[in-house]
This record gives structure tokens, sequence and C-alpha cells, in this order.
């Protein structure tokens, strides 16, 4: 530890490695002395420091030979970020769902009385048995995204070792509740934890420690002596002890077994229990049988976060310095985790440029709750501290500052504003929209907010600047603070109230609504049903204002509300939103109607407003057994129609087109899941390519004949 900490850059609390030193195997074969100065303290040999630059900050890592069982699974993974309740609900997630505390800088008051921030991480838990739970569910919640990979990596471990070394990161852990006294009046667990948390590698330390016998929570605050083959239910917190004494324990048993360590081609299966086997020696060849499994990870190669010249923002760092190998592929990150990621990678750049203050950044990134942004209202209200943080990461994915557009395109890897297509655009929204879920007591399809046009990415969204609350009351007669609302709020309110979800393709067999009523359920995209709501203004304001109200409530189920916009006593559902705001048909007729302000006429008929070049507005008419061409139509208001239904073909299509990767993979998981090498014969999957490729050849001709209608 000494010739750590005398080692150039390194500035970790000596506690630190004190907590890592027993897992480092052969630690000398790591250090030096200089050949001038042999009476010198000894250092870290420089080829094992490496230096690693993160969009965040650089921090330094020393390179070691680790016992396999070392390091914790995190929580603070970002990959399984939406299993928690965030710090940055206001509601403090309504005990829905587990809560992590706040990681912050490890900080000391030196002797002489100054503020001292070294490079390790600190949070604080209620108790032992809390943090246990914390960190069994982190280890269970990469089960789910785990399932994407394509080959079985705990098998992958046991034939062909660990091949990638991990990363950790040292966390000081502090319990708020006091420990319980054994009866001679000493406590019986500590009171405080050291852990090296993995940043890079949380898969392949859960595995290891699988293979291995001890948890991830062991590991941190302690092994039970009962695993170390003692009768007694005390648990051993020294790792100088209970490591020495495990691996003495599974190499005996390996050696009493006459077995080797694994060999590629075994299968690694105990096989059935041999029944003639006394209790001992069928533990015995359990123990033996788990050491040749884990043989090729008894020893693996570890980074170990040593220091870093801005510790106080290290969080960020870590975060940061795998998330692109991670994000961009679909390896292991849900579509929730991949944009809070990328959002953060954006932010993580904001800071290291100075673009974006520290305080403002964690609350954004979710790490820091919403009160701590300056300038937040006093006794502001809970659907007001979740809008202003929505409202202030979609100003910075969507920045006007030329300076910010170079960063972010940056971040994202994106091209010219002027070649920005939806893909990009999308890519920023979903980012917005999962990192806006975390304010929230559920996460939903991060896809609902993709209703921003392409120019956003290139000009940027300036806001109005006016409160929630403002934009409420204004709502009725306000054009602006109506669709205000309706583009920038609407869809994430919906989503968390399940009256609207991200189109996700095939509704076949949906026959039911969600009020038990016979049903046929269509296919409906978010931006339809936004249009709707822009038909059905009244409503529509009586909707929005009902649910910031029922988040101002506990986040409690909201209202239905009536034709006036006021609040009935049935419950909202989305049965009833499809209902109360109808799917627009797209290929709806029009009539004339002498008014043109876009309200209800003397029969009570909805009328549009005019666009340029109309001299009359057009009544909808939702019938759809009326003939496309209204009686009396004028060329211009044909003219006017077909455009109307030519653009919506096109978003209909858009959406069609990008729904299809997502129905594909579906597809693809559910053959797999049910065993079928192959989900479509070869007759039917060569019939539906030719049909594409014919729709591809036939959309080739479209682009041309667009151009030629304009100037």
């Amino acid at each position: 530890m000494t010739a750590v900490l005398a080692t150039k850059h390194v500035n970790v609390p000596r506690g630190a490695l004190e907590s890592i030193a027993p897992f480092i195997v052969r630690p000398k074969d790591s250090l030096t002395r200089a050949e001038d100065e042999p009476d010198q303290v000894p250092r870290l040999r420089p080829d094992k420091i490496r230096l690693i630059q993160t969009d965040a900050g650089i921090m330094y890592v020393a390179v070691v030979q680790m016992h396999g069982v070392g390091g914790v699974v995190w929580e603070h993974n970002e990959r399984i970020s939406s299993t928690w309740s965030s710090v940055v609900d206001p509601s403090g997630g309504w005990g829905s769902t587990r809560s992590l505390s706040r990681v912050q800088p490890w900080t000391r008051l030196t002797e002489e009385g100054e503020e001292r921030t070294l490079a390790a991480l600190e949070n604080t838990a209620p108790n032992r048995e809390f943090l246990i739970g914390n960190v069994d569910q982190a280890v269970n919640a990469l089960s789910k995204p785990d399932g994407h990979r394509s080959y079985d990596l705990l098998e992958d471990l046991v034939l062909n070792g660990q091949m990638e070394p991990c990363m950790y990161v040292p966390q000081h852990i502090r319990l708020d509740e006091a420990p319980a006294e054994k009866a001679d009046g000493r406590p019986r667990y500590p009171a405080e934890y050291w852990g090296w948390m993995a940043v890079r590698g949380n898969n392949r330390t859960k595995y290891r420690q699988q293979l291995l016998g001890i948890t991830s929570a062991e590991v941190l605050t302690g092994v039970p002596f009962k695993k170390l083959g003692h009768e007694s239910k005390d648990i051993s917190v020294n790792p100088n002890y209970w490591l020495a004494q495990y691996s003495q324990l599974l190499n005996r048993a390996l050696a009493e077994s006459g077995e080797g360590p694994n060999e590629p081609g075994s299968t690694g299966q105990s096989g059935a229990k041999d029944a003639t086997k006394e209790p001992a020696e069928e533990a015995g060849a359990e123990l033996a049988e788990r050491a040749r499994r884990a043989s090729k990870v008894a020893v693996v190669e570890a980074h170990l976060v040593i220091g870093s010249p801005t510790p106080q923002r290290l969080f960020r760092i870590v975060q940061s310095s795998n998330r692109r190998d991670h994000v961009h592929p679909p390896l292991e990150f849900g579509p929730n985790d991949r944009g809070r990621a990328l959002g953060r990678g954006v932010l993580g750049l904001y800071t290291a440029h100075g673009a974006l203050d520290d305080r403002t950044a964690d609350v954004l990134a979710g790490v820091a709750p919403i009160d701590d942004l300056p300038d937040v209202p006093a006794e502001a209200s809970i659907a007001t501290l979740r809008d202003i943080r929505s409202m202030r990461l979609l100003a910075e994915l969507f920045p006007t500052e030329e300076y910010k557009r170079q960063l972010i395109r940056a971040a994202l890897s994106e091209p010219a504003p002027s070649q920005l297509q939806s893909t990009d655009i999308n890519r920023r929204v979903r980012a917005w929209s999962a990192l806006t879920s975390e304010s929230y007591p559920e996460p939903w399809n991060p896809r609902v907010a993709e209703v921003l046009p392409r120019a956003s990415g290139k000009a940027g969204i300036t806001l109005s600047g006016r409160s929630l609350t403002e934009l409420l009351a204004a709502a009725d007669s306000d054009d602006d603070a109506f669709e205000e609302l309706l583009a920038y709020r609407a869809p994430h309110w919906l989503a968390s109230f399940d009256l609207i979800d991200a189109d996700r393709g095939s509704i076949a067999g949906q026959k039911i609504d969600d009020e038990g009523q016979q049903a046929n359920r269509v296919r409906r995209s978010v931006a339809n049903s936004l249009h709707a709501m822009r038909r059905n203004r009244v409503m529509a304001v009586g909707l929005l204002r009902e649910l910031a109200s029922a988040m101002n409530e506990g986040d409690r189920k909201p209202f239905q509300v009536d034709v006036t916009g006021n609040v009935t006593v049935q419950r909202a559902t989305r049965a009833w939103f499809n209902r109360a705001f109808p799917k627009e048909s797209g290929t709806r007729p029009y009539n004339k109607n002498k008014k043109a302000n876009g309200s209800e006429d003397e029969t009570g008929a909805e009328t549009l407003p005019l666009e340029h070049g109309e001299s009359e507005t057009l009544t909808v008419v939702d019938n759809p057994a009326a003939p496309t061409e209204a009686p009396g139509e004028t060329d211009m208001q044909a003219l006017q129609r077909l455009k109307r239904e030519f653009e919506h073909q096109i978003s209909a299509l858009a959406d069609a087109i990008s729904d299809i990767p997502d129905e594909l993979s579906q597809i693809k998981e559910r053959a797999n899941a049910a065993g079928l090498e192959h989900a479509y014969d070869r007759d039917p999957a060569e019939e539906l390519s030719t049909r594409v490729t014919r729709i591809l050849r036939d959309l080739r001709k479209v682009p041309e004949a667009v151009l030629d209608l304009g100037p």
C-alpha cells in the first residue's frame, strides 16, 4: 500500500487499498525500485499503470492479477439503471421499487482543516440488510440484459477463462443504522464497508463468483463461517482470513478428488448425487467440482482505478469509460438504459469542456435530486419539479448554442447538421425520454417521444420559458401554450399513466381492451394520439390538468374528463383514451364550411383551419362510407386534401418502416425461445423478401416524382 501511494498520479484512500490487498496475487511482481535510489520506497512499475481518457475526464488504473472472487457487482451500473427508483424522482418512487442512495466523491478534512477529495466514491445505506438486498438485486437484474448475448458467458468462462479484464472503482459505504450488538457489547458487523465495484465486467464478475460459490454481497459484507467449513452462525468480515480459508478448502477438495483442472470439451456437470456417499463426502465432491469448473478464473487480470486529477468527477468518468462500447450495439443494454447512457455521455462531454456545470449535470444525469438545480421554486409541486428537469434535458439535447451542437455531434457520432436524419433525431429523443423517465416511478418505452421534427436537430429547440403552471392555466386560449404542452409533455405524461405506448408492431389476437370489453384494437402512433388531442382541445386541456394533479397526489390513477374538460368519477384507461380521442383515419373527406377559425360550426361538426392558399376551411366528416371527394369541392380544396393525405401516408410509412427492425428482432427471439431453428420456412421467407424488394423498387420512384411537384 505504501508503494502504491508513493506512485505518481495515485490519490486513492489508504482504506480502499487495504480492502483490495488480500485479493491481489503476487503483489511484489508489480513493484520496482529506482536503480539509483535503492533506499527509496518501492513504487508501482510504470508498465502496470494505464492512463484512460474518457469524455468526462481522465483516470489512472493499476493492472494487477486478482483472485477470481474479487470485486463487487455494482448497482449503479448503467445497463440496469431502470431497475431502480432514482434520486431525481421527487415522489420518492412511492415505494414501488428499491432506491439507490446518491453517490458522491470521497471527501475528508485534513489535519489542517482543508477539504480534500480523493479518487474514490462514497454513499450511504439504511442498514446492512438493505445494502445486501441492493447488491443481490443488481446481480439478478443483470440476467435480463445478459439475455441479449449470443453465447453462454458462464460456460465460456469455464472453458476459456476470462479473456478481457474487468475494471473496478473503490467505493466507501456507510450504514445509517448502528449495527446490532452481540452479548458482549461488540457490534455484530461493521458500520462501514469498502468495496471495489465493477465499472466494466459486471457480468464477468457475477459469473466468476457464481463458479467459485461466493456472492458479491458476501465479498462486500462478509462470508458465513459455514462456507468456510465451520459450524458457527457468524460471518467473517476480514478477507485476509476468509479468502485464505476458502481457497484452501477448494484446493484441498480438488486434490483429494484426484481430478485435475477443467479441460476443454468437458461438460462441467457433476451429475446426480451418489446416494451411497456420506454427507461429508458429498460436500467434498461438490467443492471439488466447483474448484474444477472455476480453475480458469481462479486468477484474472483486473484494472483498479487508483487515481484521477479530477476526483470530484470520478463517478461520471468511470461510468463513461466503456459506455461507447455498449450503447451502440444491442449487447447488454435495453432501449431505456441505452438511451440514458447516451444522454449521460453527452452531459459528461459538456462538463469536461466547461459547457455545463457539475451541479446541473448531476441532476440531469440522475445522480442528484432536482432541488439541487439553481432557481428551483420553493415548495414546487412534483409535476413542476419533473417538468423543470425534463425541459432542461430537452434544451441540452437539442441545444441552440453552436459550441454545444459541435459537442453533441461528437458525443453521438452524428453527421453534419445538413445531413441529419430522423434516426439521428430519434436517438437524441430517446435519450431525453429515457432520462426524463428517471423522475417517474416507472420507466416507459422511450420511443413515445419520437414526435419531434428533423429540424430540431439543426436549429435546436427554444422553449417559451413559462412554468408548467402558467402553461396549464393558459392552454385553453393560448395556442403556443397548448402546443408546447402537447409536443413536449403529453407523450411522457400519457405513457407514465399507461394511456398510450409506442406502437410496437403486430396486434394479432388483441381482441380485449383494457376495460375487458370486446374490441378490435388498432395500431396507433403517438403522433396520431397527439393529432387527436389537437382536434379536441377542451378535453385535451382538461386531461393534461388532471394528469398533473394525479402526479402531485402520489401518482394516483387519473380520472376521465368529459366533453367540457371537467373531471369525472371514472378512472382513465387506454380504452377510454382511444374513445375520447379517436384515431384519425388519414383519408377523411372534407365538406365546405364558411367558418375559418378551426372551431365547431352550427351543426357541431369539427373544422380544420385553412392552409396557405385555401379560401375556406374544411369540415372533418368521420364517415368511412362517405365519398372521397365531397360534392362541391373546389380544385384548391381537393389539392389541399390530397396533400394532407399524401403527407399522412408518408408519416405512416416512416412509422411502419421504423417498426420493422424491432419486429424482426422479436420474431427471432420468440423463435429461439420456442426452440425453433427458423421462424419461417424457405418459401414464405423468399416471398416476403421478394415483396420487400418490389416495394423498394416502387419507392425509388417517389422522391423524383415529389421533386417534380416543387419549383
